[in-house]
């Protein structure tokens, strides 16, 4: 290769040997296998716990999703609080909590109220020390009785149906424009503070003219 010029001296680097460096996945069986026994062992060491938490259910984002329900990270301290489950308590009782969600509609906190309650009403509480009962533990009957589930099987993730019913646009509705109504309504909300300061203004000028 000739050289000319004040250019890039040449470092052509070709014998890399990349057929030493190709990853294989020819253990996935054997992974797939220690991942199920890690689970099994997993479930022993912690029975009779359920061997997952109980999680809300939250709407997907985006317009494409936003139909969709799934599992979240966890609940709001504001759901925690209105089904009377202290935050610190329910991370003890297999409740995931989340500290920075934030409920933003009525529906779906209203559902996973419920959905604590629902959990709370059937879980059996046992005590931490063994023959020590107190406050709140669940009777030596439902303790004999317990058996380790999955939380996800018990309290599956239902969606939320909203009700919507169809019917005839009105004739009402079809006169005037919708589109003035909307911005008419967003100016009023976006200028109500500077307008109710320049009538308060207005009102002061004027008694002070009467006086």
């Amino acid at each position: 290769m000739a050289i000319k010029h004040n250019q890039q001296v040449p470092n052509n680097h070709f014998r890399k040997h990349w057929q030493t460096r190709v990853r294989t996945h020819f253990d996935q069986p054997g992974r797939k296998l220690r991942r199920r026994n890690a689970r099994i062992d997993r479930a022993a060491d912690i029975a009779p716990r359920p061997v997952d938490k109980l999680r809300p259910v939250v709407q997907c984002p985006t317009i494409k999703y936003n139909r969709r329900a799934r599992a979240g990270r966890g609940f709001t301290l504001e759901e925690l609080k209105a089904a009377g489950i202290p935050a610190a308590f329910a991370r003890t009782i297999g409740i995931a909590v989340d500290h920075r969600r934030v409920n933003r509609s009525v529906p779906i906190m209203t559902a996973n109220i419920e959905r604590l309650q629902a959990y709370k009403s059937k879980l059996i509480l046992f005590p931490r020390k063994v023959g020590k009962q107190k406050t709140g533990d669940s009777s030596a009957e439902d303790l004999a009785a317990a058996t380790q589930t999955s939380v996800t099987s018990t309290f599956p993730i239902t969606p939320y149906a909203p009700v919507v019913t169809e019917r005839k646009i009105t004739e009402e509705e079809k006169a005037g424009s919708k589109y003035r109504v909307l911005r008419d309504a967003r100016s009023a909300k976006r200028f109500a503070g500077i307008r109710a300061k320049r009538a308060a203004e207005k009102a002061d000028e004027a008694a002070a003219a009467k006086k």
